[in-house]
């Protein structure tokens, strides 16, 4: 009997232990998992959005903003249920909702959603019913007021793959987060049979809205830009165009458009290939403008003066077994390195390239930023990379001193320029000066500057830019009175391992007034049909858009 006893002892501490154990396991290890599922099975919960916050200009006027659409609630409890009430009701709304009011009669929710994204008109109908247990909830939609000419800055509002707000490209997908802010929620209690717990709490977590940024972009500017590309492109039947415009002295940009463009209020309607801002999304070579970089680093590095001679503007000249041309086939010997700028000489610019050496020359176009990211903040920049030094042959740094066989990004260039404009100092570009956000607001100052050439470079290379504006082909198109520096270029646009026969990008950039800048523009036309070259086509765009803004910044003309 004893060792019988003990085994029924032994068999109940056992099974004691085993019940210990699995309830652990649940009460335990398990504990989270359970109480989620409870949770979902006696509670309902609803998102509550927040408002989006507004990004501004540099005055204060939104570009993005949201104008206010209305979610209708129902609470079925307090609401007569009669067929003539909720005929009503029905007959207030958009069709697509009578199905919601319906469910009313039936519902045992404290809480039933009717109908989404009400425009104020459809709310002030449904409100004049004066329907007892109706109510509504602010549901903030974004509204862009400079709609497609400020796009490609601001970018638009989609949905992710769950349906929730999402900031696309531009400003809208770079700051997203900052710009999103933290949705509320409604949450109530149910029993097993899905039925409200009248006398159970119910939660409300109000939203918390996004924050606010403030840029650089001048709506003045930004509007006379994007009227000015409009009359250009019609004018010289361009495939697309861009302008974009930096303050000289803090990289701020002041003005960035782009056509063909879209409306981010109704992206949906556009093809996907517009979304993508080509000022730092496209790449192309920048033919002669990139003049500019290559003669201010070889007069930094003092392998040129301005007065130094060309020993092999005699002809064409040969680089890895091909023959390097100038563009008209005019050759200019014994060129000052003023006239190879004026003359916009591309054999006078292989001879600048020899005199760096391909080390010193790939080492100051890294220096001005090419092959990397402006870190523009704008959400889609992208930027083509530099081969290795070692793998550049001759004719490849050769032709690159002419802005030929090497690619760039419409932005970095500007960057650049905008460094000869500014002394040799290079300013990062950027668009947001400020941020407010939680009740604090924040003002983001300019990243400091890198000194890429010395003063007395950048001095010499304007004066050279000045010369090729006041005798060059540009000269009967610029606004008289006024000092402007700038360069014209037309390069070819490589396809499949060749350049196209029939295409080509017309660009000229430049800063005014030279003695003193204010701002630096670059403007780039795509496969102009009504004059094909910069110095017909950009160049006058350029000069009459300047002459706006000289206007506009109260700028006067030197006298005679």
């Amino acid at each position: 009997m004893t060792t019988r006893i003990r085994l029924i002892h032994l068999f109940f501490f056992i099974w004691l232990l085993l019940i210990i154990a699995r309830l652990s396991y649940w009460q335990i290890v398990k504990a989270a998992d359970l109480r989620a599922q409870a949770q979902q099975q006696y509670s309902t919960s609803l998102i509550l959005p927040a408002s989006r916050g507004e990004i501004l200009s540099s005055d204060g006027f939104p570009l993005v903003t949201n104008t206010e659409n209305y979610l209708l609630y129902a609470q079925p409890q307090l609401m007569p249920k009669d067929f003539a009430t909720l005929t009503k009701l029905s007959s207030a709304l958009p069709a697509s909702d009578s199905a919601a009011v319906a469910m009313i009669p039936t519902s045992h929710l404290s809480w039933l959603p009717l109908a989404r994204d009400l425009d104020a008109q459809t709310k002030a109908a449904v409100a004049a019913l004066h329907i007892p247990g109706l109510g509504f909830e602010s549901q903030p939609v974004r509204y862009y007021p400079e709609g497609s000419s400020s796009a490609y800055i601001t970018g638009f509002v989609g949905q992710d793959a769950a349906g929730n707000p999402v900031g696309y490209f531009g400003l809208e997908g770079y700051y997203n987060r900052l710009l999103s802010g933290k949705p509320g929620r409604l949450l109530e209690q149910q029993d097993a049979f899905a039925r409200p717990i009248l006398i159970s709490d119910q939660d409300r977590i109000p939203p918390q809205d996004g924050g606010t940024i403030t840029t650089s972009i001048d709506r003045t500017l930004q509007y006379l830009a994007w009227q000015e590309l409009s009359a250009g492109i019609q004018k010289y039947q361009t495939d697309s165009g861009t302008i974009s415009i930096m303050d000289t002295s803090t990289g701020r940009i002041l003005a960035m458009v782009a056509l063909p463009g879209y409306d981010p209020a109704h992206y949906a309607s556009y093809d996907t290939s517009l979304y993508k801002n080509p000022v730092i999304s496209d790449f192309y070579e920048p033919g002669s403008t990139f003049k500019t970089v290559v003669m201010s680093s070889a007069l930094d590095l003092g392998a040129v003066t301005p007065a130094s001679r060309c020993t092999i503007c005699t002809g064409p000249v040969t680089l890895s077994g091909l023959l390097v041309h100038d563009y008209d086939d005019q050759y200019h010997p014994n060129s000052t390195m003023a006239d190879i700028i004026l003359n916009s000489d591309n054999v006078g610019m292989v001879g600048v390239a020899q005199k760096m050496g391909r080390d010193e020359l790939l080492s100051y176009i890294r220096k001005f930023g090419f092959g990397k990211l402006t870190g523009i903040d704008l959400q889609e920049e992208t930027t083509p990379e530099l081969r290795p030094d070692a793998a550049w042959e001759d004719v490849d740094w050769g032709t690159a001193a002419f802005g030929q066989g090497i690619a760039v990004t419409r932005l970095q260039l500007l960057a650049a320029v905008n460094a000869i404009a500014n002394h040799g100092l290079y300013m990062p570009p950027r668009l947001v000066t400020r941020i407010t956000s939680g009740g604090t607001t924040k003002d983001l100052p300019p990243p400091p500057g890198i000194q890429v050439i010395s003063e007395k470079a950048a001095y010499a290379m304007t004066q050279m830019m000045v010369n090729g504006v006041n005798n060059g082909e540009v000269r009967y198109y610029k606004p008289a009175g006024f000092v402007i520096a700038g360069k014209t270029g037309t390069a070819q646009v490589p396809i499949a391992g060749h350049y196209d026969p029939n295409a080509a990008i017309a660009s000229f950039v430049g800063f005014a007034p030279a003695d003193n800048p204010r701002f630096t523009m670059l403007v780039t036309l795509k496969n102009p049909k009504n004059g094909q070259w910069g110095s017909t086509t950009a160049a006058p765009l350029w000069f009459d858009l300047a002459q706006k803004i000289f206007r506009y910044y109260n700028i006067s003309p030197h006298p005679n």
